[in-house]
C-alpha cells in the first residue's frame, strides 16, 4: 500500500501516476490524485472525472514504464 506521504508528493507536484488494477494495460487508471483516506484514493483522469480506488492498488508515476505481469 502506498504511504501518506508518497500520495501528497504526488498531490502537491500535480504529476499524473498510473494505478494497475490487473494485469491488462488497458484497465489502468491515469490522472492526478485528488485526495484519499485509509483505504481508497481518488483520482481525477483527464476528462476531468474523479475515480475512487483501492489504495492496495499499485500506484506509480505515469513516467515509469508500467510493470510486466506473468499470466
Amino acid at each position: 500500500m502506498i504511504t501518506d506521504e508518497q500520495l501528497n508528493e504526488y498531490r502537491l507536484s500535480g504529476e499524473k501516476v498510473r494505478v494497475v488494477r490487473d494485469g491488462i494495460r488497458e484497465n489502468d487508471v491515469r490522472g492526478i490524485i485528488v485526495a484519499w483516506d485509509d483505504t481508497h484514493v481518488l483520482v481525477r483522469r483527464p476528462n476531468r472525472n474523479v475515480v475512487k480506488l483501492d489504495r492496495n492498488y499499485l500506484i506509480q508515476s505515469a513516467k515509469e514504464p508500467r510493470p510486466s505481469f506473468d499470466e
